[in-house]
C-alpha cells in the first residue's frame, strides 16, 4: 500500500524560503513531484522529477524552486526560495508508480503573506 507524508509549508513573508518534503513508501516511483492548487484555481504542476531523468518545472517558478528526490529513501523535496504572494496555494505530492498509477499526498497549505 502506497503511502505518502509530506511536511514543511507555512506563513512566509514575500520573499522568503520555504522547503516541502515528501517521504512515499510501499512501492517505487517512476515520477515524484509537486503540485498546486491556488484559491479558486485549478490543481498545477509545479515541479516533477521522474526516476533517473530530467527534471520539469512550471515557467513561473523556475530559477526560484529546486526540487530533488532521493531514490534510497523514496522522499521528494522542494526548495522554495523568492517566495511571492502568487506562489500562495495548497501544495501535494504527488508519485506514481512503475506501472502507472498516481497517489496524492494530503496537501500542505503555503501562504505567502506580509
Amino acid at each position: 500500500q502506497v503511502q505518502l507524508v509530506e511536511s514543511g509549508g507555512g506563513l512566509v513573508q514575500p520573499g522568503g524560503s520555504l522547503r516541502l518534503s515528501c517521504a512515499a513508501s510501499g512501492s517505487i516511483f517512476s515520477i515524484m513531484g509537486w503540485y498546486r492548487q491556488g484559491p479558486g484555481k485549478r490543481r498545477e504542476l509545479v515541479a516533477a522529477v521522474p526516476r533517473g531523468g530530467i527534471t520539469n518545472y512550471a515557467d513561473s517558478v523556475k530559477g526560484r524552486f529546486t526540487i530533488s528526490r532521493d531514490n534510497a529513501k523514496n522522499t521528494v523535496s522542494l526548495q522554495m526560495n523568492s517566495l511571492k504572494a502568487e506562489d500562495t496555494a495548497v501544495y501535494y505530492c504527488n508519485v506514481r508508480t512503475m506501472m502507472g498509477v498516481d497517489y496524492w499526498g494530503q496537501g500542505t497549505q503555503v501562504t505567502v503573506s506580509s
